[in-house]
C-alpha cells in the first residue's frame, strides 16, 4: 500500500513539474526571463506572444533531434532597432522523481545582442514547489534561480466561475528578480503576467 502512495504521490510531482512548460519572454523553455532544464519533446513545438513595457517579442521552439530545443524569438521594442534570437538548448539528463534534471543552451546564438552560455538544473519538490539553478555568462553574468509553486495543479469550479490551474513564479536572472503568474487556460494554452525589471509584462503561449 505504501508503494501503491508513493507511486501516486511522484507521478502527481512528475506531472505537476511539466504543467506550466512554457516558453519565457527570451525564448528557451523556461520560467520568466530565464530557462529551466524542460527541453520540448519529438513532435512538440511551442509558440508564443509576450507584451512587455519595451515592446512584444514573438517565439517558436521546436524539438529537432532527441533531447534538443531550438527556437526563435524576435523582439520588436519601440525605441530599439529589431532583433531576432537563435536559441538552443539540450537535455543532459532528464528529470526523475529523485534527481535533478540538466541542460546546457545558448540565447542569441549568432551574437546579435549578447550571446549568452548557460547551464542549468530544475527539481520538482513536494507541495508543488520546484526549484531552478544555473551559471551563464552574458546576459546572465554569473547565477541565476527560480522558484514555482503551484497552487491548483487543475482548474477549480466554484458556482459559475472557474479558476485556471495557476503556478506563481520568482527568479533572479542574474541582474533583477521577476515575479509573475502562469494560469493554464485549457491544455497547452497558458497566459503569463507580472513584472519583469519592475515594469508589467503580458503573454500568452501555447505548446502542444
Amino acid at each position: 500500500m505504501k508503494k501503491i502512495i508513493l507511486a501516486a504521490v511522484c507521478t502527481t510531482l512528475m506531472a505537476t513539474a511539466t504543467a506550466a512548460a512554457a516558453p519565457s519572454i527570451n525564448g528557451s523553455t523556461g520560467l520568466i526571463n530565464t530557462p529551466s532544464a524542460d527541453v520540448l519533446r519529438e513532435g512538440q513545438f511551442s509558440l508564443g506572444y509576450y507584451n512587455t513595457k519595451e515592446g512584444g517579442v514573438g517565439i517558436f521552439n521546436t524539438n529537432i533531434a532527441p533531447n534538443l530545443e531550438i527556437g526563435v524569438a524576435g523582439f520588436r521594442y519601440d525605441n530599439e532597432s529589431n532583433k531576432n534570437y537563435l536559441n538552443a538548448k539540450f537535455s543532459l539528463l532528464p528529470e526523475t522523481v529523485l534527481s535533478p534534471g540538466f541542460a546546457v543552451g545558448v540565447e542569441d546564438a549568432a551574437g546579435e545582442t549578447d550571446r549568452s552560455y548557460f547551464a542549468v538544473a530544475s527539481k520538482g519538490l513536494p507541495l508543488g514547489f520546484r526549484i531552478h539553478a544555473g551559471v551563464g555568462n552574458g546576459r546572465y553574468d554569473g547565477l541565476f534561480a527560480g522558484i514555482e509553486k503551484t497552487i491548483n495543479p487543475v482548474s477549480i469550479l466554484t458556482g459559475n466561475s472557474t479558476f485556471p490551474a495557476t503556478t506563481l513564479i520568482a527568479e533572479y536572472d542574474g541582474r533583477d528578480m521577476n515575479y509573475g503568474a502562469r494560469m493554464s487556460i485549457i491544455p497547452g494554452l497558458k497566459l503569463d503576467a507580472g513584472w519583469r525589471h519592475d515594469k508589467t509584462y503580458v503573454g500568452v503561449t501555447f505548446t502542444n
